[in-house]
């Protein structure tokens, strides 16, 4: 039986779903049925055969959380080509290897992307400026629980940063993670302001903390 989706905000304009870890945003040249994008489109045709949906923003398919689909092209359009100016707070959370070197701290990296898909810190003359925050919630058994505001929108940013400085997210072999104790990838997309034109009061969702996320720490 195909699991519910998980809609966390929906009107004439925005459908605002808590993606499941494992399940893909978007189709690859491997699967095109099980996508979060599928069940979304299914969901909206139900309602009306005509009704379409757009993609706005993607997580990995190892990451869980929010994911912001469009009602119209129109909307979408808006949406992509001011994200960093609408999307005003982007939050995460991590389970993370090793304790942090600092309580908080913000990292600033330059990311390029190799042949292979694979992210890397390199220099302002071949990456992009990435721009992450991060806060020190918990840490246990040597494991850091962590509190992350994304400040910008670079692929794979906050598994790159995290790795690199020796706290890759659990989970995450592509960026040197060792160990899984929740057979997932410790991140999740937990929360999004929405400042929009459109609307007169800030959009603000919250995607629940894993349960996962909830058996190593007492996070709320």
């Amino acid at each position: 039986m195909k699991k519910k989706m998980d809609i966390l905000y929906e009107d004439k304009n925005l459908l605002i779903i808590n993606k499941p870890s494992k399940l893909l945003t978007i189709a690859s040249a491997k699967e095109r049925i099980n996508t979060l994008y599928h069940q979304a489109s299914d969901y909206v045709k139900k309602q009306y055969p005509k009704n379409k949906v757009f993609i706005v923003n993607r997580l990995d398919k190892d990451t869980s959380g929010i994911v912001v689909f469009a009602k119209n092209e129109e909307i979408k359009k808006q949406l992509q080509k001011h994200w960093n100016e609408y999307a005003i707070v982007r939050e995460y959370r991590a389970i993370v290897e090793g304790k942090m070197r600092n309580k908080q701290e913000t990292l600033k990296d330059y990311l390029y992307e190799d042949k292979t898909f694979k992210v890397h810190v390199s220099n302002k003359n071949q990456g992009e400026l990435a721009i992450t925050k991060y806060q020190v919630l918990d840490c246990k058994n040597t494991y850091s629980n962590l509190k992350i505001e994304i400040l910008t929108g670079k692929k794979n940013q906050i598994r790159v940063q995290l790795s690199n400085i020796g706290n890759p997210i659990i989970g995450d072999k592509k960026y040197g993670a060792k160990r899984n104790p929740i057979s997932r990838m410790g991140l999740h997309a937990s929360y999004l302001e929405l400042k929009m034109p459109k609307y007169k009061d800030i959009l603000k969702i919250n995607a629940p903390i894993p349960v996962q996320f909830q058996r190593m720490f007492e996070v709320k």
